[in-house]
Formats: C-alpha cells, structure tokens, sequence
C-alpha cells in the first residue's frame, strides 16, 4: 500500500538531487573563474575556439538580428500608426535591439550552436576516456579543454553582439525607409539621438555574461558526461537548456540592476 508519505519523499528526492547538481555546477564554475587566471595559457587553443565560437556563428546571428530588427520595425510601425506615432518606429527599434533582442537573441543563437557543440566534443573525450589520457600524459584536462573555451566565448560574445546590433538597427532602417515610407535622414537622425552609452555599455556586459554562461554549460555537462552515446546525448541536450535558462535568467538581473530605475 502507498504510504501517505511517499509524494513527500519523491519531492524530496528530486529537490535534494536538484540541490547536489547546483552544488556540482557550483564547484565547477568556482575552479573555472580560478583556472582562468592561472598559468599556462593555451593561446593557440583559444584562438581556435574564438574561430569557432565567433566567425563560424556570424551567419547565423546576422541573420536572426536582420530579420528580426525589420520584422520589429513592421511591428511598431503598425502599432504607433494607430495613435498617429509612426514617428517613434527608430526609437523604439534601437533601444529594444541594443539593450534586448541583439544580445538576447545573439546568445540563445550562439547557445544553440556552440554549447551543444561543446558539450558533444567533451562528452565524446570523457566517455572514450581521451580525458583520462590527458591526465596520463600530465596536462591538466580542466585547463587544457575547459579554459580556453571560456576565455574565448567570453571576448567573442560581445563582438558577435556588436555585429549583430548594427545589423538589427540596418534590418529596420530598410524595412523603415525603402517599406514604411519613413525618411532616410530623419531615421538615422532619431536612432542616433535615442541611442545612450549606458544601451552600449549593457549590451556588451550582457554579451559578456553570456558568453560565460554558453561556453560553462557546454564544458559541464560534456565534461561530466557518462554512459556511452545516450549520455552524450543527454549532456547534449542539458548543455543547451541550461544555456538557455541561465541566459534568460542572466538577462532578467542585468536589466533590472542597470534600468531598474
């Protein structure tokens, strides 16, 4: 017979091993900010992963940001002529661009890209113990695999942002200009005007912190992936959820912390 107390102990369960998992990414994270600052420096290895993280994703978030700064442009557009406010469609583009969608849209792009890829790499290392190989031949596996991957994500992100800011903003001026009948001139004039050094600034921080939050998801759950092909899979998919989540997350506390007041 089911004992009364048994939801309470699957509860439980779950929370306790939700708790050991936090801690582990937890101690992770702690020994990587450390190792980050710790010789030796694989130079060679971040430049490569700074090839693959920012140049091979450029298509990919260009894309996302052109097509989604003209459709937001449509949409104001729409919006604001109901109150005869068409007049606000630069504004508004480039504020939601620079301080939301450009790093948001540009980190859950690179996520979805470059953690999975991460996580498939390390966790095709651990499980056919390529790892332990690096341990027998006494390099540091942490430093040698995981380092680079967070040096790099965390100065190519901002770049990647940056690109794909001036090509939102460009998506709406298009859409503005050769659509929407607005004016050239008066369309760059108010993006200027409306445009602060803070939007910048937090954009590029955000971008930052994503990029940690990308390259720490795919090097965790690869790293300590296990149980063949299925758990590579599985470090797979947990990789970009992860990212995901801690990206949004991310975003939510920077946005309240520089325009919460």
């Amino acid at each position: 017979m089911l004992s009364i107390f048994e939801p309470l102990a699957i509860i439980g369960r779950v929370v306790m091993a939700a708790l050991a998992e936090l801690g582990r990414l937890s101690k992770f994270t702690a020994e990587a900010v450390k190792n980050i600052f710790l010789p030796p420096f694989y130079w060679r290895l971040i430049l490569k992963q700074m090839l693959h993280i920012g140049y091979y994703s450029l298509p990919v978030v260009g894309l996302t940001a052109l097509f989604t700064g003209a459709a937001l442009a449509q949409q104001i557009f729409v919006g604001g002529s109901r109150f005869n406010a068409e007049s606000v469609v630069p504004g508004v583009v480039v504020i939601a661009i620079v301080r939301e969608l450009g790093p948001v849209l540009g980190g859950l792009m690179v996520a979805g890209r470059v953690s999975s890829a991460m996580a498939a790499e390390l966790g095709t290392m651990r499980v056919t113990e390529q790892i332990d190989a690096l341990t027998t031949l006494s390099t540091d596996p942490f430093k040698y695999l995981v380092v680079p991957r967070l040096i790099a994500s965390v100065f190519t992100l901002p770049l990647l942002v940056l690109v794909a800011n001036v090509i939102g903003v460009l998506g709406g001026y298009l859409i503005g200009t050769e659509r929407l009948g607005l004016n050239a001139g008066a369309y760059l004039k108010v993006t200027v005007d409306f445009l602060e050094q803070a939007d910048v600034i937090s954009s590029l921080v955000k971008a930052a912190v994503f990029g940690f939050f990308i390259a720490l998801m795919g090097s965790y759950y690869g790293y300590h992936s296990s149980g063949g092909a299925q758990g590579v899979g599985k470090a797979t998919t947990n990789a970009v959820v992860g990212a995901f989540i801690t990206i949004l997350l991310a975003n939510l506390i920077i946005t309240i912390v520089v325009f919460g007041t």
